[in-house]
């Protein structure tokens, strides 16, 4: 390898001068030229000042006949991670990611030295997948931070860990996490082969993008595919249960695959808790959330047809319906309630709680004394707001607010047959939904495995978990 053309070549890829923060300096190593190439801000400054240190203190009688850049790294480079490569390509994007890059007259290579160092948040709790009791750390957006947290819950050698960069402008790492010895390998070819194919420019949008890549087709499915969690106690779990976790630099989520329907209902808190208690907030949650799909759909019919309301419910009449029809103060409602959701989250965490009072106002107290909606219908649209927050999976919850409203439109059309026609056309879409690398999405009901859904119905013990492995 020519010194000076393989300096010109860098000069050109890294376009030298142009950018600030990519630093070139000149060294002297025992007495020969060299140049080191890294990233400002991605160097861990301490490391690179005692390595240059000791390589700008060799005398050139250390460097006679050292021509072979592994010989250079086995007696100089006392840093950890170090390697060789003549693929130019393969240094500027190393340089880019952060290692430190190293040309030495007479050397047969280039030296990559891993001293990458990024700016990383604190690993607290995440805000959206909260526990009562365990661990406290979340997910971060440094990828080997999230392997570590990892691999410190899982400390077998069997615990694979496969770095394949996505995006030809971003080359964004992800790592593919797996059991070697539980893992389906077919599934793990299917993920591997996908990613490799992957020729956008660049994943945007983190783990969304590399979503949107591995899920071809069916884009106007509203029913999540892939599981997503910020926990790394959750992510250490699925691994050992031979599930492939995706982990992607830049984001704090993990992506659990492959994933059926019923993966959406658990919790991370029902693991905390005795098995008891753990399979009743199970069993509550599934059956309150099948109830927020079906509650308004049901009572709208039975308003269209009140001869069918049974003696036992003629409290959910309507006293007054007011001058806006059922079905429109219905759809106003569904929306008014992401409205709130939307404001919140662009919301300052100061002004919140009086944002919450305000819309409880407004939407509330002041639009029943209006006349513009139905107290009832405010009562029972309130439960399914609340009751939604009961699911862990944002994606799922939306799923089912959007077949919510298809059966409201359904019935509000066809009436009671309306309804069944639009439980038929969510049937057919979960029938026909496929996972993010092949499989059923209503496994374990469809093919059945009594066995399996009993252990996502009910929380099994951990000793019975472990002996069924």
């Amino acid at each position: 390898m020519n010194y000076r053309d393989t300096v010109e070549r860098l000069d050109s890829r890294l376009r030298i001068g142009a950018s600030f923060d990519i630093i070139k300096r000149d060294i002297t190593v025992g007495g020969r030229t060299g140049t080191l190439y890294c990233i400002d801000g991605f160097t861990k400054d301490e490391v690179v000042f005692k390595m240059l240190l000791s390589l700008t203190g060799l005398k050139p009688e250390q460097m006679k006949g050292v021509t072979a850049a592994s010989d250079f790294v086995a007696r100089y480079i006392t840093y950890t991670e170090a390697e060789t490569t003549t693929d130019l390509d393969r240094v500027v994007t190393q340089v880019l990611s952060g290692a430190s890059a190293m040309v030495v007259e007479g050397l047969d290579q280039v030296v990559l030295i891993d001293v990458r160092t990024y700016p990383v948040r604190s690993v607290g709790e995440p805000e959206t997948d909260r526990v009562l009791r365990g661990s406290r750390d979340g997910l971060v957006e440094t990828l080997v931070f999230n392997t570590a947290m990892i691999r410190r819950r899982i400390r077998d050698p069997k615990l694979t860990m496969e770095i394949v960069p996505v995006g030809r402008l971003s080359a964004t790492d992800v790592c593919i996490c797996y059991m070697a010895d539980r893992v389906d390998e077919t599934y793990l070819k299917k993920v591997r082969t996908r990613l490799q194919s992957i020729t956008i420019p660049a994943l945007t949008m983190g783990q969304e993008s590399l979503a949107e890549c591995l899920l071809r087709g069916q884009w106007y499915n509203p029913f999540p595919r892939i599981r997503y969690t910020e926990r790394p106690d959750t992510a250490a779990a699925q691994i050992a249960e031979g599930q492939i976790v995706l982990l992607v630099d830049n984001s704090p989520a993990a992506m659990l695959l492959p994933t059926s329907i019923f993966d959406f209902t658990q919790d991370t808190n029902d693991y905390y808790f005795p098995p008891v208690v753990g399979s009743y907030l199970r069993l509550v949650r599934g059956l309150i959330f099948v109830a927020t799909l079906f509650l308004t759909p049901v009572w709208y019919w039975l308003m269209q047809n009140p001869e069918h309301i049974p003696p036992a419910l003629e409290f959910i009449r309507i006293e007054k319906l007011g001058p806006i029809p059922l079905i429109v103060q219905l759809l106003l409602v569904e929306v008014l309630i992401d409205t709130l959701k939307l404001a919140a989250l662009n919301t300052p965490t100061s002004l919140s709680n009086a944002l919450s009072l305000v819309g409880a106002l407004i939407f509330g107290e002041f639009a029943v004394q209006a006349g513009l909606f139905a107290a009832e219908l405010l009562a029972y649209m309130a439960f399914v707001a609340i009751a939604s927050f009961t699911q862990p999976s944002h994606e799922l919850t939306y799923a089912f607010k959007l077949f919510r409203i298809l059966f409201l439109l359904c019935t509000w059309l066809l009436r009671g047959w309306g309804l069944l026609l639009g439980m038929a056309v969510m049937l057919v879409v979960l029938v026909t939904t496929r996972t993010a690398v092949g499989g059923r999405y209503l496994y374990p009901v469809v093919p059945f495995n009594g066995r399996a859904l009993m252990r996502l119905l009910f929380r099994q013990p951990i000793s019975r978990h472990n002996a069924a492995k």
